[in-house]
């Protein structure tokens, strides 16, 4: 087939969730396929970046990403809309142009939107089976219920109905979708019930660049790799610094947390730092740290989609102690391959447990990597997006696709 796939995210270099996603789908895509990458970009793509992902595509172009700044002009007219706010505010000339410009000069077999954002740009081949890839519905409507004043309420059901309604309208014009994970599944099927052509392609892990001596693990250690500007991993690191690793540092004081990621302008004031934990700011590779930790921690409380730091520190042998939010849409097994707990007390105690015993630690190490090596390759991850594509462009009357399977029954699970 030859793909045109529009993505939200530069793929290169993939530093986070949404990067280490497109860039694994296109990479294992381009095994068999051609693609043609139009990407928004929010920070300057040095030559040696393009060149990286023009070894996987067939061309690359970007156009800068308008970020959204809900008190601009636009913004505060999308009150006004249907559509969501950030929508209506970042929508960019450039890469419409950018797609029409692709049409007239190839011929796609099908184009791919990777998140909502780049969804109006794919409407824009009338011709062409259309995916969007990622919806991702779990994280406003979860926060509906969290709000407590009578306007914070307002705003997020507000939010809500705006984009459950858009995405459904969404639906209407893709032939298919994706989304990570069961829950999110559920989603789209309660905005939109008859919507069948829909494929769980949920996040992987690349275990070839995972898989190699990167250091012994220091006794005593944990670590939360994740950048605290994004919302849910600050939320999660003021809880835990709050109210769990207190309970761990009185019973086992030599324990230690390094926290990974950006902070640019984050109050990191509010977290309880020092006494053995400690911010580390962006890693150009964050796999030694991870490797060399005896347990990485995962006490998110909010957040969609599935947990690539999870998948990752298990390809790498880390043991993992996560709450049931952290470890949702994963295929895990509390005491077998993760340890699982939500109570700040419980949780303070799975990583006491983990600290001083070697054989479980021993046991989840072994078992968190066969399980990410059985189900959660980007190679198997991938290929259920690949079927979906094939499936369209046979039912489309294209000639390319390669797959001999019929229906999506069997996507759905």
């Amino acid at each position: 087939m030859h793909i045109l796939f529009v993505s939200r995210w530069f793929p290169y270099p993939p530093d986070n969730g949404s990067r280490i996603r497109v860039f694994n789908l296109v990479k294992q895509l381009s095994r068999r396929h051609e693609i043609t990458l139009l990407s928004f970009t929010q920070r300057p793509i040095s030559n040696e970046h393009l060149a990286e992902m023009a070894t996987y595509c067939r061309s690359v172009r970007t156009v800068p990403y308008r970020v959204f700044n809900p008190n601009r002009l636009k913004a505060l007219l999308g009150f006004l809309s249907t559509r969501p706010r950030s929508i209506v505010d970042t929508e960019s000339r450039e890469m419409r142009a950018l797609v029409e410009t692709a049409h007239i000069d190839n011929c796609f077999d099908v184009v791919v939107a990777s998140e909502i954002e780049s969804t109006p740009y794919a409407l824009l081949l009338n011709r062409t089976p259309r995916v969007f890839e990622e919806v991702e519905l779990a994280v406003i409507h979860e926060q509906v219920a969290h709000q407590h004043s009578l306007i914070s309420r307002f705003r997020y059901r507000l939010t809500w109905w705006k984009l459950s309604r858009f995405v459904a309208q969404l639906l209407h014009e893709f032939d298919g979708c994706t989304v990570v994970s069961k829950q999110e599944r559920n989603l789209v099927k309660k905005i939109h019930p008859g919507y069948d052509a829909l494929a769980i392609v949920p996040n992987g892990v690349d275990l070839e660049a995972n898989t190699g001596d990167f250091g012994a693990p220091k006794p005593d250690t944990l670590i939360y790799p994740g950048a605290l500007t994004y919302s849910a991993n600050f939320d999660a690191m003021e809880f835990f610094l709050q109210d769990i690793f207190p309970l761990v540092k009185a019973q086992h004081p030599t324990a230690s947390l390094r926290i990974t990621g950006r902070y640019d302008g984050i109050p990191v004031e509010r977290l309880s730092l020092g006494n053995g934990a400690e911010l580390t700011g962006y890693l150009d590779d964050i796999r030694p740290s991870v490797a060399q930790s005896w347990g990485c921690v995962v006490p998110l409380r909010v957040g969609g989609g599935t947990r690539l730091k999870v998948l990752e520190a298990m390809a790498l042998g880390t043991p993992v102690i996560s709450t049931s939010k952290g470890a949702e849409g994963l295929e895990v097994t509390h005491e077998e391959n993760i340890l699982i707990a939500d109570d700040p007390g419980d949780f303070a105690q799975a990583v006491l447990r983990l600290l001083g015993d070697e054989d479980l630690r021993a046991r989840l190490s072994a078992n968190g990597r066969r399980l990410v090596e059985e189900q959660y390759s980007w190679e198997t991850c991938a290929r259920q997006l690949e079927r979906l594509l094939d499936q369209l462009v046979m039912q489309s009357g294209g000639t390319r696709g390669g797959s001999t399977e019929t229906g999506f029954e069997g996507m759905i699970s």
